[in-house]
């Protein structure tokens, strides 16, 4: 079995059911098989064949999905861009995946045309209002014929190639299976409680995993609808809820903040919902508290822990559990083994703090074209996740501080090492240390530890700009403190535990 199938079968079943709502329109699943069938022909027919990379750069919406299951259709390996992105991290991460396809939004035009001139292997690229070496998006569809999806495909070969960051800030390509996906998709269902004809509202973007694996992959596996968000606006999202009697709603604690605290929230009708989940992020009491008031026809909130090298999910406490128990990520999926292990690699008993480790058939199979970052990540089987926890006697996950230094704000990755090694490229600026400062709307921001080099000036919003030019948004420090000096141990390393607090 195969990935592509997951849609074949509800099509057959479903027929004449909506499968998506986006800003392209509404689409049965008929349609929508159709599309997806079509354009996968299309992509044969254009010498494309299996195990090519086809990078996806869309804000949510119909073209994003179509792309994405017209190519694992026929054995393509989707490979999605952030498209908060800037152009050099999307030239490197075309360049690293090797793409041979690029399918981009009309948004993107311009991007585009400054990298893919740096990219020998990119020869096709296709988007809506495309013109001249830019296939139109449309007109690329349309003359495709209509391409079963491939049942010779089988578990191990590979789905997606979906981009985290590691340790050093770079980006490492995670090479999931279609094996990977079903098992998440199997363990998901089980663990969230999942049914058949749900509406969920998807507000993640697609290019994350539990956007695409989870809220996405599991609507189109049980006849549900989905609802596109392209752009999260609170008070347009509240009208669509209302709208599409919406059931089912997933997001990081900080969307949940600005969701609630949209002035006028609670005039909106949000008595549809009957199922919370949250992820990306620790949940606080407080957090969870609202959401029971906010939504009045939920029973808990599903929490859910995972990373991007498992597909994504590792643990789910289940709404029931967490009206009970406080803090827990709740117990490993049902075809999962998670455990703590020490640095020697010696499982550790209940109630003591190591690395979170699992292993299971929803854990890729390593990192492209990273065989040492492979080595690192698995170990005798165990994916090493970074995540210092510990588990109780019920077999319940705390999840208690990041072994590496990622900062997670608003449900988006972040890590230091990217951010100190752009700073030190400026002119001005002699050191620097990154850190994480705690926040109650975006769980954490970002602060950056400046030390200018003698007789520089600089100020905060010279440093902010900077990052900004070169990284995406989200990644800018919101806070910039200048120092002499940064405190170090005697091994000469930064000592960042002295630097948060600090103004």
């Amino acid at each position: 079995m195969n990935v592509g199938y997951v849609l074949v079968n509800s099509a057959a079943k479903f027929p004449n059911k909506e499968a998506i709502i986006s800003d392209q329109g509404r689409m049965t699943y008929s349609t929508f098989e159709d599309r997806v069938s079509r354009l996968a022909g299309a992509m044969r027919a254009a010498g494309l064949s299996r195990g090519d990379r086809v990078a996806l750069l869309f804000y949510n919406g119909a073209p994003f999905v179509e792309t994405y299951f017209a190519s694992i259709r026929i054995g393509l390996v989707a490979t999605p861009i952030n498209f908060r992105f800037v152009g050099q991290e999307i030239l490197y991460l075309l360049n690293d995946s090797g793409a041979v396809a690029l399918f981009h939004g009309p948004e993107f035009l311009s991007v585009v045309e400054d990298v893919r001139q740096q990219c020998p292997a990119l020869r096709l690229v296709v988007s809506p209002q495309g013109k001249g070496d830019t296939l139109d998006y449309e007109e690329f569809l349309s003359k495709g014929e209509p391409c079963p999806n491939d049942m010779t495909l089988s578990e191990s070969d590979r789905c997606q190639l979906m981009y985290t960051s590691g340790t050093t800030g770079r980006p490492k390509g995670a090479m999931i299976t279609h094996g990977n996906v079903l098992w998440n998709l199997v363990n998901t269902m089980l663990g969230r409680e999942d049914r058949p004809g749900q509406v969920s509202v998807i507000v993640g973007p697609l290019y994350h995993t539990a956007a695409l694996n989870n809220h996405l992959t599991i609507q189109i596996a049980l006849g549900g609808k989905s609802v596109i968000i392209s752009r999260f606006d609170p008070e347009e999202l509240l009208r669509t809820i209302e709208r599409e009697h919406v059931n089912v709603i997933s997001g990081a604690p900080a969307f949940y903040h600005l969701l609630m605290q949209q002035p006028g929230a609670w005039k909106y009708d949000r008595s549809s919902i009957t199922k919370c989940t949250a992820g990306a992020d620790k949940l606080s009491q407080e957090t969870k508290r609202k959401l029971l008031e906010f939504f009045p026809n939920i029973d808990g909130v599903y929490d859910v822990y995972g990373c991007t090298e498992t597909s994504p999910c590792i643990t789910i406490l289940t709404a029931a559990e967490s009206v009970r128990i406080h803090g827990s990520v709740g117990r490993a999926l049902p075809f999962l083994q998670a455990a703590i292990m020490d640095e020697e690699g010696t499982l550790l008993e209940a109630g003591v703090v190591g690395e979170l480790v699992c292993r299971g058939p929803n854990v890729m199979q390593g990192y492209h074209n990273q065989p040492q970052a492979t080595v690192d990540a698995i170990r005798e089987g165990w994916l090493h996740t970074g995540d210092l926890a510990y588990m109780d006697a019920e077999g319940f996950f705390y999840i208690v501080d990041r072994k590496k230094d990622m900062i997670v704000s608003g449900g988006e990755n972040i890590y230091p090492r990217e951010l100190e090694e752009l700073l030190f490229c400026h002119p001005a600026v002699a050191d620097v240390a990154v850190v994480g400062e705690p926040d109650e709307m975006w769980g954490e921001t970002v602060k950056a530890v400046v030390v200018p080099k003698k007789g520089c000036q600089l100020c905060e919003q010279e440093i902010i700009d900077y990052c900004k030019a070169h990284l995406a948004s989200y990644k800018k420090p919101r806070h910039v403190v200048f120092l002499e000096e940064l405190p170090r141990n005697a091994s000469g390393k930064v000592v960042k535990g002295k630097l948060r607090g600090k103004r």
